[in-house]
């Protein structure tokens, strides 16, 4: 996850600080030195929409095989025990967990940031005034286009319109709330209404992701954007940034699930902000671009443990059979130990780039879909002049994104 508006300029936010820390980057297991993952988990199946880019293939009923809540608070304890700075609740569509209220509050009781990604249909006035007072940190609300060009993408004539509705119902009971958005062929189109809507709605954070192509999504490829699409879309956000900064709006812009957006934006900032590029460069290393594995873990809805999200055909073990916290923990997981140590296993054009200190690979889950784990993310924009070792046609500055 990349803060645009932080590194164009200055602007911190919660998460900046975990983000990038001093010791993110050198951390074998957890988001920073003394901390465990960020974990994702899929707290239900279930799901009242039918996206086509589901990474894990929701229903509209939930998996009889859930963990229960008596499960759902055990796994909370252990996470906090392993000092898991934050847990995202998911799905599915997590606000069909008729619990998740009370696991938001107890999570949050145990000094665990609790934040929620939904579709946001659900959030009346009242739920999202529940859901503030349970101690939700974030809600991130899913909106890919405007009106039916999203209720399309989501498989749901009036998404759109309930959607909008929550987002607005969060910000007037004062809940942190944000809008999520999927870049690709059937959405970019939409990309500057989106950045207009954010404005009107007062919306104060946005966070755009790079397609991933796993569960329902893995047929999609084609429907990814070109090299030439994804530069334009980020540099376009890059440039809103500034924009919202310049003119006093206070949303931050983020972008998502492509770490080439890293190397992008520091050639960016040596040409446009060079006041600001080494500072840049500095967090861009501290971070140390792509962790699943280590920053970041998935749990699914029957307690199977994942490297992330979208790796889910490579389970680590279940929690029901040991804690999540051993699970991550075992260094005789070869799955584990090889991302923790992958720059040398990396293939093709991402094990000749020269700025693995910055991207480290980017997602596996999409080089995977050419059967090959290790071989080089095609989702990478960049080309090969600029992944040169030696770099010189970034660190110069030389060359027109």
């Amino acid at each position: 996850m990349l803060n645009l508006t932080r590194l164009l300029t200055g602007r911190s936010s919660e998460g900046d600080a975990l983000r990038y820390a001093p010791d993110a980057a050198l951390s074998r297991h957890g988001a920073a030195s003394g901390h465990g993952p960020v974990v994702v988990w899929n707290a239900t199946r279930a799901c009242n929409l039918s996206c086509l880019h589901c990474y894990s293939s929701a229903g509209p009923a939930a998996a009889a095989d859930e963990l229960s809540h008596e499960e759902a608070l055990a796994f909370i304890d252990d996470l906090a025990g392993f000092r898991v700075p934050v847990l995202l609740f998911s799905g599915g569509e997590p606000l069909l967990r008729p619990d998740l209220p009370e696991l938001i509050e107890y999570a949050a009781a145990r000094r665990i940031r609790p934040v929620i990604s939904t579709n946001g249909t659900l959030i009346t006035g009242e739920l999202a005034q529940r859901l503030k007072k349970a101690g939700t940190g974030y809600a991130g609300i899913s909106l890919d286009g405007i009106g039916e060009g999203n209720d399309r993408f989501r498989g749901v004539p009036g998404a759109y319109r309930q959607a909008l509705a929550g987002i607005r119902n969060c910000l007037a009971a004062g809940q942190k709330v944000g809008l999520r958005f999927t870049l690709s062929r059937r959405t970019i189109g939409d990309l500057d209404r989106i950045l207009a809507l954010i404005e009107e709605e007062g919306i104060p954070r946005a966070c755009f992701y790079h397609l991933v192509y796993t569960g329902r999504g893995r047929d999609l490829r084609a429907e990814d954007v070109s090299r030439e699409e994804a530069r334009g879309a980020v540099r376009r956000l890059i440039e809103a940034a500034r924009d919202f900064h310049a003119r006093g709006v206070r949303t931050e812009l983020l972008t998502v699930d492509n770490h080439a957006d890293s190397v992008f934006l520091y050639q960016y900032m040596n040409e446009h902000v060079p006041e600001r590029a080494a500072a840049a460069l500095s967090l861009l290393r501290n971070n140390g671009g792509n962790r699943s594995g280590i920053a970041f873990a998935c749990v699914d809805w029957r307690g199977e443990v994942y490297p992330d999200q979208f790796t889910r055909d490579r389970p680590l073990g279940s929690i029901r059979e040991r804690p999540f916290s051993s699970i991550w923990s075992d260094p005789e997981e070869p799955l584990l130990a090889a991302l923790r140590n992958r720059q040398p296993l990396l293939k093709g054009r991402c094990g000749a780039c020269g700025w693995l200190a910055l991207c480290n690979g980017n997602f596996r889950a999409r080089a995977a879909a050419s059967g090959d784990f290790w071989s080089e993310d095609p989702s990478c924009y960049l080309n090969d002049e600029e992944i040169r070792p030696d770099g010189r046609s970034l660190a110069g500055g030389v060359r027109p994104c």
